[in-house]
C-alpha cells in the first residue's frame, strides 16, 4: 500500500526568506511523507542571500530554491494541495487564489528576518531564529496523526501550532 504524500504550500509575500526556509525544513523533516513548496503573492524574484547561506551551512542543496509566484499552484497542472500555511502576516491578510485540492489552511506568522536592520551578524542571527521557530513548528506538524483524525480536530491543532 502506497503512503499518501501530503503536498504542502508555504506562503509569504516575497517568497525570499521565511517560506523558502520552511520549504527546505519540511522537505527534510517530512522524510518523504510531505512534499513542500513555497510561493509568494508578490515574489521578489530571488531568494535572500542570507537564507541561502544559512541553508548551505545546514547542508541543504540550495540550487533547488527559487522565488516563485503563487499562481504556479493554481492551474490544472498544479499538485493537489493538502495544506497551505502562511508564514507572514501580510500574506495571511491577502485574498488567496483557489488552490487545487481542498487544503487545510493555517497561519504560522514568523518575524521577517530580511527586515532586520543591523550588521551581518545581527541579520544572520535573525535568520537563525526564524529557522529555529519554523523548524519547531514543522516538527510538531509532521508528528500530527494525519489518518484517523477528524478535520476539525486537525484544523485546531494546525492553528495551535501557529500560536507557538
Amino acid at each position: 500500500m502506497t503512503q499518501h504524500i501530503h503536498n504542502t504550500l508555504i506562503l509569504c509575500t516575497g517568497n525570499s526568506a521565511r517560506s523558502i526556509l520552511a520549504e527546505a525544513i519540511l522537505n527534510r523533516v517530512g522524510k518523504g511523507r510531505f512534499r513542500a513548496f513555497s510561493a509568494g503573492s508578490h515574489p521578489k524574484g530571488a531568494v535572500h542571500p542570507m537564507a541561502l547561506e544559512l541553508l548551505r551551512r545546514k547542508g541543504y542543496d540550495t540550487g533547488v530554491f527559487r522565488s516563485k509566484d503563487w499562481d504556479e499552484f493554481t492551474g490544472p497542472e498544479s499538485p493537489d494541495l493538502d495544506f497551505v500555511f502562511t508564514v507572514c502576516d501580510n500574506a495571511a491578510g491577502e485574498v488567496c487564489p483557489a488552490w487545487t485540492g481542498h487544503p487545510m489552511k493555517a497561519h504560522w506568522g514568523i518575524p521577517d528576518p530580511a527586515a532586520v536592520d543591523g550588521d551581518d551578524a545581527e541579520c544572520m542571527e535573525a535568520f537563525r531564529q526564524a529557522y529555529a521557530a519554523l523548524e519547531e513548528r514543522i516538527k510538531r506538524f509532521v508528528d500530527l496523526p494525519m489518518d484517523g483524525v477528524d478535520k476539525s480536530s486537525l484544523q485546531s491543532r494546525l492553528e495551535e501550532i501557529g500560536r507557538g
